[in-house]
């Protein structure tokens, strides 16, 4: 399964963002996780992040949320990355874009 998780991104923070990133697929978080791939974009201040899961990537996200890895990445990217719609965020299921047209070759 794949997921995008849309947000702010502050500007000139893309390479700490990746570094950041760099750290945490390192330790065994990706594995927990199911995490298989894991590509960040940015455009005009906005932030993509799109993961490849083994299983269901909003569970699992939902599942590591209160892991000390994953409380720590997300601390360290505060100062990065914020919600696109604060006032509707409460967790990251909230900025999980939804697929509506996929394309495959035969």
């Amino acid at each position: 399964m794949r997921t995008l998780i849309v947000a702010r991104m502050a500007p000139g923070s893309g390479e700490d963002v990746a570094g950041i990133f760099e750290e945490f697929d390192r330790t065994e978080m990706p594995g927990l996780m199911g995490t298989k791939r894991r590509e960040l974009f940015s455009y005009q201040g906005l932030y993509f992040h799109l993961q490849d899961f083994e299983g269901d990537g909003p569970k699992s996200i939902e599942q590591a949320r209160a892991h000390p890895l994953f409380v720590a990445v997300s601390a360290d990217l505060k100062p990065h990355i914020t919600p696109f719609d604060p006032d509707t965020w409460r967790s990251p299921a909230d900025a999980l874009a939804t697929s509506f047209y996929h394309w495959e070759a035969p």
